[in-house]
């Protein structure tokens, strides 16, 4: 095995072939396997692109079924059978029994796309250019969506990204002790706080690049009073912590709040390519064509989608199935932290996203390196990359995520015993 042509012809930004270098061939739901046959766990579900799994059987059926009877695969924003379908289905299955109202907009097929459309209408609604978002945010790599990421790593001042933005503390940024709603609400109401009021205030509830900080429901509650005090648009970023990651669809369900904007990528296109903005029709003010792109609705992803949207979404059966896996992903975490109190600092999540933060930030990618030549795939998180992430597929059997876990507990004993 080989890594020469990539090393030779692939831009020096690619990342992740570093943290697993080696050539995978094949993947079944939550495992993976290289061109040797070596075989991995997924803890990480293609930065939670895959919560429905590689290659789920009845997704690809159709897929295949759709290829096979010559199915539209562009039409940019032109009206086709299986956006029909998806429409359909999102309505019946997700909004609808959710007491929802939302107008679908269907943009570009990365989340940052989705950002991007949600920044640019929450300022054209408002009239405003302003935006508000939280500290160790992250929101995409365009511009738009760099101007309310924290993360510094990200940002260079020759990119020239645009201004308008502040970043607020999120939930407990400051301590157990400090309030942070009552820091905002009080330099939005002080007129001598230098701080415009913003068109919008930009979160994801659970910040999950950000080193899986989980937003308190109350907190949740008081932001929402917040926007509706003070006219501000409340954009909730679903791209990784939606889809069903939280164990609800909505990771804001939790909360009993609705959003005024939603964006959602990653598995709402159930493995293929695709982004939606999410906003109340009131909102839905732009002028046809006034934002467009050439990929905007994918149609293999609507047919990939209606089908995990019909499977897994049309009771309540699957987010229970979830939550009890979450349960277990929290057990098998706490038993870790226990076990090696000297290196692991705490251990946080909600649904089936968790992490454990280690004292010592440096010791992170070598477990996570450990793990992978121990048969894991599993990354890093955190401003500093101090967090170890769970993010398996929510498909994953409890066998598969105690054998990962074990992989994982394993991979920390050696290292350490290395330190």
């Amino acid at each position: 095995m080989t890594l020469e042509i990539f090393n030779k012809y692939e831009s020096e930004v690619r990342g992740y072939i570093r943290s697993f270098p080696v050539i995978f061939e094949r993947a079944k739901m939550a495992e993976i396997w290289d061109e040797t046959g070596k075989r991995y766990v997924d803890f990480f579900a293609g930065a939670g692109a895959l919560n429905y799994g590689h290659n789920n059987p009845d997704i690809n059926a159709a897929l295949i079924d759709y290829l096979q009877h010559d199915g539209i695969g562009h039409a940019l924003d032109m009206g086709t059978v299986a956006k029909k379908d998806f429409i359909e289905s999102f309505v019946h299955n997700i909004l609808e029994p959710r007491g929802l109202e939302y107008k679908l907009q269907f943009v570009g097929p990365t989340g940052t796309n989705a950002i991007e459309t949600a920044l640019k209408i929450a300022r054209k609604v408002k009239g405003r250019k302003q935006v508000m978002s939280f500290t160790n945010g992250f929101h995409g790599m365009s511009m738009g969506s760099l101007s309310i990421t924290g993360n510094s790593y990200y940002h260079d001042e020759s990119y020239g990204v645009p201004g308008y933005t502040t970043q607020v503390p999120f939930h407990k940024y400051l301590g157990d002790k400090v309030d942070t709603i009552a820091y905002l609400r009080k330099i939005l109401e002080d007129a001598s706080s230098g701080t415009e009021l913003p068109a919008a205030i930009v979160l994801e509830t659970i910040q999950a690049e950000g080193g899986i900080n989980v937003s308190g429901e109350q907190w949740l509650r008081d932001l929402r009073q917040i926007c509706d005090d003070f006219d501000i648009l409340m954009v909730a970023d679903e791209i990784q912590v939606g889809n069903g990651r939280s164990s609800d669809f909505f990771s804001f369900e939790r909360a009993g709040i609705k959003p005024d904007i939603v964006t959602l990528s990653k598995s709402i296109g159930a493995g293929q390519p695709m982004a939606m903005v999410l906003l109340k029709p009131e909102l839905d003010q732009w002028s046809p064509g006034e934002h467009s792109g050439t990929f905007r609705g994918n149609n293999l992803a609507f047919v990939s989608s209606s089908v995990a949207l019909k499977k897994y979404w049309s009771d309540d059966s699957f987010s229970k199935e979830v939550k009890k896996k979450s349960k277990l992903v929290q057990e098998r975490m706490e038993k870790m932290a226990l076990r090696f109190p000297e290196y692991i600092r705490e251990i946080r999540g909600h649904g089936m996203i968790w992490g454990a933060e280690f004292k010592n930030p440096e010791m992170t990618g070598d477990v996570c390196s450990q793990a992978f030549e121990d048969g894991l795939v599993i990354e890093t998180a955190g401003a500093g990359d101090e967090v170890i992430k769970f993010l398996g597929p929510l498909v994953i059997t409890e066998d598969l995520i105690n054998e990962g876990f074990d992989i994982l507990e394993g991979a920390v004993e050696k290292v350490g015993k290395k330190q």
